[in-house]
């Protein structure tokens, strides 16, 4: 279920976006700490933002950088203001869409559709596995996670791979061997330990802590 978040000063109009994204079975969840946006923004990590330009602080088009400077989520815009210069304004903000107030529901819904598939199918391409908002990147071996990023070695990132594609599962130490094994070179029970705890080690540098859990005996699951 996709996550959309809702930066709007007028809560009539949040709480219509709101209702009614729900009935389209989004998870949808309004900004409420609007003197500091980003606080919210990186709380409920959403796959798409909706921004407003007024706020009663500082405006949409600040927040849009700020969120820019860590994330490349799809922003659109929502505004009163329809003139090309506040489009301009948005556009070169880093918004990837607006829409003039009054919207019809059924547009917004449609041009949040249109842009999570672009978003996301094409993430998809680009052979992204992602989980609780970690992030590996399958072709470089970068993981991201919030606002860093971290490049693994060939193993762990093979190791976070398996783990990543079975989450939820335990994946047990004979398939972790046989799988780095068939990709490299051989790879025996107490080298396999190894791998896994600099994984975490090097997780931990960018913060992800307790992702990857032992299951005695057995194997790992995320």
């Amino acid at each position: 279920m996709y996550k959309i978040m809702i930066v709007e000063d007028d809560s009539v109009i949040a709480n219509q976006m709101s209702k009614f994204l729900y009935t389209w079975d989004y998870h949808v969840e309004i900004a409420t700490d609007l003197r500091n946006v980003m606080n919210d923004f990186s709380n409920i990590r959403p796959d798409l933002v909706f921004m407003d330009i007024t706020l009663p602080y500082k405006n949409g088009y600040y927040w849009c950088e700020e969120i820019r400077k860590v994330s490349k989520v799809p922003i659109i815009f929502i505004s009163s203001a329809s003139d090309n210069m506040n489009i301009v304004m948005a556009m070169n903000a880093g918004a990837d869409d607006y829409i003039a107030k009054p919207f019809d529901l059924q547009v917004l819904v449609a041009k949040l559709q249109a842009l999570l598939r672009r978003t996301y199918d094409f993430a998809n391409q680009m052979n992204f596995l992602e989980y609780e908002g970690v992030r590996l990147n399958i072709g470089n071996n970068v993981v991201i996670y919030e606002d860093k990023s971290v490049e693994l070695t060939k193993n762990e990132g093979k190791i976070l791979k398996i783990l990543l594609e079975r989450k939820g599962e335990i994946v047990e130490r004979d398939t972790l061997m046989e799988y780095l094994w068939q990709t490299d070179c051989y790879v025996d029970d107490n080298t396999l330990s190894v791998n896994v705890n600099r994984l975490r080690k090097t997780l931990e540098e960018i913060g992800i802590c307790d992702f990857i859990k032992t299951k005695k005996g057995i194997g790992y699951i995320i």
